[in-house]
């Protein structure tokens, strides 16, 4: 047992883990700009789902994903990719296409990397998709958590942004993923731009409270437990060139104080250099072992850093899932987020050996 985490027994749960979010269809412009580009390579992605395809690429866990897509042959592209990455689909709920996309409709996310002064850009398009529609019962949430047994579920606020309904359905997700035994980590992944035309920063905090009281393991970076849960962390200027442990340490207790469900609470600690340069660290919390903090890399390059956090997260839910101490966990989410960024897209592409060499102090010199 780790951080005082009881796991559903392995040999009792047909997944190690389910995701709960959107999956987008991810155009990447490459070394170009997404509105000079004239080719795009295509990728799959999404903040919940991304971490779930981590754990079975990356560390060999058998995984699946509650998603949905419009029966369509964008929707079945997605579907390929999914299935690429290993992940189960067979609780992927199907929408009938009405032919244009009136109804309902699968997403899209432009994806353009950062150099340098230039920052990463992101354009979505992804209003009234199928995801953001479905309701907890278009899913057979009784045969998944009940009758074939899932240890983790990951889900987070991106997907509980997408609208009114998603944030139901979110609650009603994770209450029956909690009453069935089944351990919980949420990433809060405050977006202003999904909130805005739902209620902005308050119905961002309604929403992540309500589904707090279900979640044992919270993640999120310092603006995340700012902004969608209300907990200021004073002083910290936002280009962190110091990590102020102490000050997120504070926060950290004051979360846990407020949320006494909350087994682990990690965060990420990024200092902006540059898009192409940034410092980059994780703290950790359990009752049991207090703070633990990852190795800070200092002006660690970047290729591509979307996905970072995803991976910081299958990282630690890896490391709590394989009932690690803590600091080992910390260390090998900070590991896996580092390189993840090191390569395009989305989804992590580095190998689990590589994450341990990276996490117990390994370094970047030529493997032969």
């Amino acid at each position: 047992m780790t951080a005082g985490i009881t796991l559903r027994p392995s040999e009792n749960s047909a997944f190690d883990a389910v995701a709960l979010g959107e999956v987008m269809l991810r155009l990447d412009p490459g070394e170009t700009r997404i509105r000079t580009a004239r080719t795009f390579h295509a990728w799959e992605g999404g903040g919940e789902y991304n971490v779930v395809r981590g754990l079975h690429k990356v560390f060999g866990l058998k995984s699946t994903v509650l998603t949905a897509f419009v029966d369509n042959e964008v929707g079945h592209l997605v579907e390929d990719f999914i299935e690429t990455g290993g992940v189960d689909t067979s609780y992927v709920s199907w929408v009938p296409s009405d032919g244009v996309g009136r109804t309902s409709r699968n997403g899209l996310n432009f994806t353009e990397r950062g150099f340098g002064v230039r920052g990463s850009v992101g354009a979505s398009d992804r209003g009234h998709t199928a995801i953001s529609q479905a309701k907890a019962s278009d899913f057979d949430l009784k045969g998944l958590f009940a009758d074939q047994g899932v240890r983790w579920l990951h889900t987070g606020g991106i997907y509980a942004a997408l609208s009114e309904q998603s944030a139901q359905t979110c609650i009603d997700v994770v209450k029956a993923a909690h009453e069935n035994g089944t351990i919980v980590s949420y990433d809060l992944n405050y977006r202003p731009s999904l909130w805005k035309a739902i209620g902005g920063k308050p119905r961002a905090q309604e929403v992540n409270r309500e589904i707090a009281p279900y979640v044992d393991v919270m993640i999120g970076n310092e603006e995340d437990f700012t902004a969608a849960l209300g907990f200021e962390v004073e002083g910290v200027d936002e280009n962190l060139t110091e990590l102020p442990i102490d000050k997120f340490g504070a926060m950290i207790s004051r979360v846990a104080a407020s949320y006494p469900n909350f087994k682990v609470i990690a965060t990420t600690l990024r200092g902006v250099r540059s898009a192409s340069s940034n410092d980059w660290s994780a703290l950790a919390w359990s009752a049991q072992d207090g703070l633990v903090q990852a190795q800070q890399r200092v002006a660690m390059e970047i290729f591509d850093r979307v996905g970072g956090g995803d991976s910081f997260a299958s990282g630690l839910v890896y490391g709590l899932l394989a009932e690690e101490p803590l600091q080992t966990c910390v260390n090998l989410a900070a590991a896996h987020g580092a390189l993840a960024m090191t390569t395009p897209g989305d989804t992590s592409m580095a190998s689990k050996a590589e994450v341990y060499k990276l996490a117990g102090g390994g370094n970047a010199r030529v493997d032969r």
